[in-house]
């Protein structure tokens, strides 16, 4: 996909892995999509090593308004599968055949969701069970892509992570 001009929803919280957030933020800049943060206020909020992020909106402004959405790991996937407007919004995003990108834990929030039962994805392995249980199908390996879906285990995944976003022909 040439995401040059593409809107780009990408939505976390407190306690996210840093890389997994300013990789893909970084590296789809680069190629001039305009990123928009989403976090539960618009204060800042902070990655697990200490980076420091300003969101652009609030979950109270959360919309479809975006190509495509992202779902970094660490922690924060614990506080947003349990915020109903985040997972609404995964719910449009899904029905809608748009790009959802999971890394590492996020897709914790696509099994909150309802939305990964009879799919093929993976993850943190922490976080395999987990995705079995809902209904997935799970595979061990950096990038799985299944229709909509783009999920990743962890940061050392991040270059085939985004290569996968640019490489996405839905």
């Amino acid at each position: 996909m040439d995401v040059k001009g593409k809107k780009v929803l990408l939505i976390s919280a407190s306690k996210f892995e840093d890389s997994e957030l300013e990789y893909p933020v970084t590296q789809l800049k680069a190629k001039g999509a305009k990123i928009t943060i989403a976090g539960p206020s618009k204060d800042p909020f902070y990655g697990k090593a200490g980076t420091k992020v300003k969101p652009d909106i609030s979950f109270n402004e959360l919309s479809t308004d975006f190509d495509f959405l992202i779902l970094p790991g660490g922690k924060a996937p614990e506080i947003l599968r349990k915020n109903e407007k985040v997972l609404d919004l995964v719910r449009r995003f899904n029905s809608a055949g748009k790009l959802i990108a999971a890394i590492c834990h996020g897709p914790q929030i696509l099994i909150s969701a309802g939305i990964i039962q009879g799919r093929i994805a993976t993850s943190y392995s922490q976080v395999a069970k987990e995705l079995k249980s809902a209904g997935a199908t799970y595979l061990d390996e950096p990038v799985v892509i299944d229709k909509n879906l783009i999920t990743s285990r962890k940061p050392a995944d991040l270059p085939q992570f985004v290569q996968a976003i640019f490489d996405y022909q839905g």
